[in-house]
């Protein structure tokens, strides 16, 4: 194509489009908004919220962060320990604990599943702890994700592979 061919094509193109004329000025500072002081158990679920929580994934955290929270640097704030619940009370105090501690503002919480015990007739490979199972699943639940940021199991110290040591989001 030629100059004059493009300045053809061009002049086609934008022919219905206008100009907006603006003044140059500098935009008015953005209203402030009101938040509401709901809390978590108030608002109910987020539907909306999409937060690809798993287990030690950083993706809403900066490295820094990721790095005081793989060391352990955020001091344990609560604890829960699931032992000898059934799986439907165990979720109802994972739910409980999970909003109470969010709604104080507490950063780190961990939660104690144990490892759990084989059945007598289940293979010595296969994964044991229904609770230690279940509970990364209820944490990226549409109703405590928005919550968290991330998890881990802790050290050795803390609980090791039987425990989860949580990042809750700020309370904003």
């Amino acid at each position: 194509m030629t100059d004059t061919e493009d300045d053809i094509l061009w002049q086609e193109v934008t022919a219905g489009v206008q100009k907006i004329n603006t003044p140059n000025r500098v935009q008015d500072k953005p209203k402030k908004r009101i938040r509401s002081k709901k809390t978590y158990e108030e608002v109910g679920t987020f539907k909306s919220f999409h937060h690809n929580l798993e287990l030690g994934t950083s993706a809403d955290i900066d490295k820094q962060t990721m790095r005081r929270f793989k060391r352990e640097e955020f001091g344990v704030e609560a604890n829960l320990d699931l032992h000898g619940m059934t799986t439907d009370a165990a979720y109802e105090a994972v739910r409980r604990f999970i909003v109470s501690a969010h709604n104080q503002g507490k950063r780190a919480v961990l939660i104690v599943t144990g490892k759990g015990l084989p059945h007598p007739e289940q293979d010595i490979f296969e994964s044991k702890g229904i609770l230690k199972q279940q509970l990364p699943i209820w944490l990226k639940s549409d109703e405590l994700s928005p919550m968290i940021l991330t998890f881990i199991h802790p050290s050795q110290k803390l609980g090791g592979s039987g425990a989860l040591y949580i990042l809750l989001r700020r309370k904003r």
